[in-house]
């Protein structure tokens, strides 16, 4: 009676438990290149908030099944920025470590920290000439694998800090928020 229970056990648990499937095991080497949405706050009550748009190329170095290290860069603009019809852009380049979640066939979700720099113009912030700053981004997205090299990205979100100075205040901190999709390639 003991080992019917046990057997009966076992079974129920392998046809639950998604952790007890074989992983989908990774590729060494993953290129995403997207869109990118950046929603841009200024910490100072003199700048409204703006949106930028623009893209992303990063490059992800899988060590083993779960951890990689990301290159990450990306370039965004804005030509009218609120009632003022400023212009901004910027320019990002984050390096970090991203965990991924492979024991599903097709689905990966992953989440990352990225540390760097930004760039952007002056009259982002109305000052003069560019400005190179702090820049971090922590969050996370999820990938569709549809062919064995390829796999679209329908959504990456993360939360992106910049330490820009804004007027005459110094550097602020400005918290943003930025959000992705595109296409996979992995080998």
């Amino acid at each position: 009676m003991k080992v019917k229970g046990v057997v009966c056990l076992i079974a129920l648990l392998s046809l639950c438990v998604p952790g007890l499937k074989a992983q989908e095991t990774a590729s060494k080497v993953n290129i995403f290149a997207g869109y990118s949405y950046i929603q841009s706050n200024p910490s100072t009550s003199s700048f409204d908030a703006f949106h930028l748009n623009g893209g992303s190329v990063s490059g992800a170095y899988n060590v083993t099944n779960w951890l990689a290290g990301v290159a990450d860069f990306g370039g965004y603009a804005n030509g009218n920025i609120g009632r003022s019809g400023a212009s901004a852009t910027l320019s990002t380049y984050l390096f970090g470590p991203r965990v991924s979640y492979r024991h599903f066939r097709r689905i990966t979700p992953f989440g990352q920290v990225l540390f760097g720099a930004g760039r952007t113009n002056a009259t982002a912030f109305a000052n003069s000439g560019s400005q190179n700053a702090f820049a971090m981004t922590t969050g996370g997205g999820v990938d569709y694998k549809f062919t064995q090299h390829w796999s679209i990205r329908p959504l990456q979100v993360e939360y992106l800090l910049t330490r820009f100075q804004e007027g005459t205040t110094g550097n602020q901190t400005q918290n943003n928020l930025r959000v992705s999709t595109g296409f996979v390639y992995s080998f």
